[in-house]
């Protein structure tokens, strides 16, 4: 059973009394995957429950411009997010993952997962405590890219409007990004917040074009 692994990596496995999740630990096996081996693409079913025991691995999204856009790492004594999710809804992988180092895991097959979520309190806690922390983590880092990319693209075309001054309004300029006038009126308040610009009716004053630039900058960068 590696009694010695579940110990050492998820010490909060022992000493539970609960004949279903000792025979989960009983079925686990033990996989190892080098360094740069994909472990599951897009359209990929999901048929075990991954605990990283050693290692990291990277999943990752395709954006329409060909980029990888990183989602998380899994690193020791963590569990995947995507393959929680998979086998909770039955679905496909919707994205990919590799290893970014050589990768041991507890692999438990899904009858086994699905036949411990129902009858363990205690691994059904495990799972979904875990599985609301990692999505927690990769909102805010969707937050992080998508705001990121909406604050490059409007300090672009505030520095593009000349200089000075801007005599446009905040729908206007919404129209020219593809957003929506409530989201570029969020951001400039917090530029504005910053001492970045000063808001007026129809027009917005440029104090710092330094600092707008250096989020396009940012942008470039990436």
């Amino acid at each position: 059973m590696n009694e010695s692994l579940w110990k050492k990596h998820f010490p909060e496995f022992q000493g539970v009394d609960d004949n279903v999740l000792r025979q989960l630990m009983d079925a686990a096996m033990v996989v190892n995957l080098p360094a740069g081996q994909q472990i599951f693409y897009p359209g990929k079913p999901c048929e075990n429950y991954l605990l990283v025991i050693a290692g990291s691995v990277k999943t990752q999204i395709l954006s329409n411009e060909g980029r990888e856009v990183l989602l998380y790492h899994v690193g020791p004594g963590e569990s995947c997010v995507l393959t929680t999710s998979c086998l909770l809804g039955g679905n496909e992988y919707p994205a990919e993952g590799y290893a970014e180092t050589t990768v041991s895991a507890f692999a438990i097959p899904a009858h086994v997962f699905h036949r411990c979520i129902e009858n363990s309190a205690f691994f059904r806690e495990f799972v979904f405590r875990n599985f609301s922390k990692r999505l927690a983590d990769v909102i805010k880092r969707m937050e992080t890219i998508t705001f990121g990319k909406i604050e490059q693209k409007l300090a672009g075309l505030l520095l593009a409007g000349g200089h000075g001054v801007i005599l446009k309004t905040h729908n206007e300029l919404a129209q020219e990004m593809g957003s929506v006038r409530e989201v570029v009126s969020r951001h400039l308040k917090r530029f504005e917040s910053y001492g970045w610009l000063i808001l007026k009716r129809g027009s917005i004053d440029i104090i710092n074009e330094q600092a707008l630039q250096k989020i396009v900058d940012a942008g470039l960068m990436d």
